[in-house]
């Protein structure tokens, strides 16, 4: 019962944070309904069985069968999550697609509160700058220009603050509204 109630708490906590963060760089939206699926059966019950307060649940979930049936579910549904922006190329075969920049926000969000919460009191500006950059994956199959700006964002995150990034952010998200789309006649 420890672990559903301690899984329950991280991911109120977290979904808590995202929430807060999304509505500082304007996405209402996506702040309201971050993680929703956190709480279906598929994701909810192996969070409580693998939950220890330190580390993701998914992970111990992989160690112990080879794969995270929740991470599996959760990617497939969270559009935040650079996993979820792969496709299908002839001839190819797995590829990364560009991420729509508000998404990329979220994604943002989500890392820098996955690290307030895992961390806690130690939590420093620069973790999930660190998270990205000591990734063996993320930054090499994830679309460049998502990789870019993410690490572009988290940088400014670490020198400046949340505070300064998620002004930057939003400033941006407003100018990327206000963009004509190009290829049109």
């Amino acid at each position: 019962m420890n672990g559903f109630f301690g899984h329950l708490k991280t991911v109120m906590k977290h979904r808590r944070l995202v929430r807060k963060f999304c509505f500082k760089c304007g996405l209402y939206r996506q702040g309201l309904t971050h993680d929703l699926s956190k709480y279906s059966p598929t994701e909810f019950l192996a969070g409580a069985k693998y939950f220890t307060g330190h580390c993701s649940p998914n992970d111990l979930e992989r160690r112990e069968k080879g794969y995270s049936a929740a991470w599996l579910h959760h990617k497939g549904r969270n559009r935040h999550h650079w996993e979820y922006w792969q496709d299908y190329k002839k001839g190819v075969g797995l590829v990364p697609v560009e991420m729509p920049l508000k998404y990329v926000a979220e994604m943002c969000c989500d890392r820098i509160a996955a690290c307030r919460v895992y961390h806690g009191k130690n939590y420093k500006q620069g973790d999930a700058l660190e998270y990205f950059l000591q990734s063996k994956i993320a930054p090499k199959t994830m679309h460049h220009n998502t990789a870019r700006t993410l690490q572009r964002w988290l940088t400014l995150v670490k020198e400046q603050g949340e505070e300064t990034a998620f002004k930057a952010i939003k400033q941006e998200l407003k100018a990327k509204k206000k963009k004509p789309p190009s290829g049109g006649s």
